[in-house]
């Protein structure tokens, strides 16, 4: 595949890096190092116009907002709570599927407009309770969420489920299902428009993965 545009991609480590790598491959880009092992944190690839960027999660939207990035690939979770200002979303890329689920105890009350949440999905947190006409109180944590309701904290947590173990493992379970959430390519809008003809191709070359990996699943 021939580009005719430099295009930097940002990435994360973890399952949405791995999980891209694939999907990358149906386009024909490679990376020449290995993230795992490699301290960079700007990979070249096997195409002297394409480099990946490897970031936090949490900072690709706005490293692709700011053009620092051309393309990137983050969670709809991440996209949420980053409001997606200055981003194209064209592509579900149907990977790193989980679901965002209310959590507390099995016995926990879900009603009323005296709850504490603690999260660090605010935004989605917000937008679910207001649509079911709750006002809640939302705590911002970054990390070890399940800790909330076991020292009075918070009566309930909003927080991304895969297996349910950790939940499980803490006297807690899921109780109300917000959304499905998955990774999602993400363009910032200059590049849309100075660099479209090979956005669009490489765009192209994605979809074409998924759709032939979900025929093979399916």
């Amino acid at each position: 595949m021939n580009f005719d545009a430099p295009i930097t991609i940002a990435l994360s480590k973890g399952r949405i890096f791995e999980q891209t790598l694939p999907l990358l491959a149906h386009a024909g880009i490679e990376a020449v190092d290995d993230p795992e092992t490699s301290r960079k944190l700007i990979l070249e690839t096997n195409h002297p116009l394409i480099k990946l960027l490897i970031i936090r999660a949490t900072d690709v939207p706005t490293y692709v907002q700011w053009g620092a990035a051309d393309i990137g690939v983050a969670g709809k979770d991440v996209l949420i709570e980053h409001g997606g200002e200055g981003l194209y979303e064209p592509l579900d890329l149907q990977i790193a599927r989980c679901r965002l689920m209310v959590a507390g105890a099995k016995e926990a009350n879900l009603s009323g407009n005296q709850l504490r949440i603690a999260t660090k999905y605010v935004t989605a947190t917000r937008s679910h309770f207001a649509g079911k006409g709750q006002q809640v109180e939302i705590i911002k944590l970054y990390g070890s969420m399940e800790l909330a309701p076991l020292v009075g904290l918070a009566d309930l947590i909003v927080d991304l489920v895969e297996s349910g173990n950790t939940l499980r493992a803490n006297g807690l379970a899921p109780l109300e299902h917000i959304m499905d959430i998955s990774s999602r390519l993400v363009v910032n809008k200059a590049s849309w428009k100075m660099k479209h003809t090979t956005v669009i191709q490489l765009l192209d070359a994605l979809r074409e993965a998924v759709e032939s990996r979900d025929q093979i699943e399916g």
